[in-house]
């Protein structure tokens, strides 16, 4: 274990301590997928004290982890997420505005990255996950994004223009292969797709994978960092020579 992951690991035990010891819940700041696995390789050592993970919305990367329980601590608590939408005052002149304007302009506030979760952009309008602590703050400071104007308000509740929908696809693959399913699904080549995995960019179930050669289970996520976001459905009929239909859900 590298020297920051045995950091980490060591953060995230305590907190579960602290969890079970004060009955009371517990969370952590934003964490990559990369620190999330993390978590994955010590769940069993700490599987006494009940624990999630939620990063705002399910296309979310960027997670918190939370330890805690109604049965546990005796009371209901959901993550400090909030949703700051940010959109320029006049359209019309607003600067073409990427997921770096957004986090470059949040960062010139002076807070740290492990504060903010995901950021969504559409439309040039700006979708910020942050710790709820900060929420206010940021709307009240974020007022310029590259040379935009802008207005950000905290939501009340998870705007519509980012709730995941899925779309329903089928698609020919020569086997039930993760990584010739990955290849058929975003229209790349075998080679593509193995590089995928050697970059460590694609999870299952939230997992870091690098078998490339697994078999996908029914209702399995599988999410390609740069790509998108797919459920694997089932197994469907073959063809005639001899390949696979596979039925998925992706997330669009």
């Amino acid at each position: 274990m590298e020297k920051n992951d045995y950091t980490l690991a060591k953060r995230i035990k305590e907190l579960a301590e602290r969890a079970y010891n004060k009955g009371q819940y517990v969370f952590t700041d934003f964490l990559t997928p990369s620190e999330l696995q993390v978590f994955y390789n010590m769940k069993n050592e700490i599987s006494y004290v009940p624990a999630r993970e939620f990063g705002g919305t399910e296309l979310c990367e960027r997670k918190m982890l939370g330890f805690g329980s109604e049965e546990l601590c005796g009371y209901e608590q959901d993550f400090p997420i909030c949703c700051i939408k940010s959109e320029a005052l006049i359209k019309k002149f607003s600067d073409e505005l990427t997921h770096r304007d957004f986090l470059g302009a949040i960062m010139n506030l002076g807070i740290t990255r492990e504060l903010i979760g995901d950021i969504f952009v559409k439309d040039n309008t700006g979708y910020i996950f942050c710790h709820e602590n900060i929420a206010g703050f940021i709307s009240d400071n974020l007022i310029f994004v590259k040379h935009t104007h802008v207005n950000s308000v905290v939501c009340s509740e998870i705007p519509e223009e980012i709730k995941p929908s899925l779309e329903e696809v089928s698609v020919i693959v020569s086997s039930n292969r993760l990584d010739g399913i990955i290849s058929g699904v975003y229209n790349v080549s075998r080679s593509k797709s193995l590089e995928l995995f050697k970059e460590k960019k694609v999870f299952v179930n939230g997992r870091l994978m690098e078998n490339n050669s697994m078999t996908l289970k029914n209702d399995s996520v599988v999410s390609v960092r740069g790509k998108g976001k797919f459920i694997f459905k089932s197994e469907g009929k073959t063809t005639g020579k001899g390949r696979l239909y596979i039925n998925i859900l992706k997330y669009v």
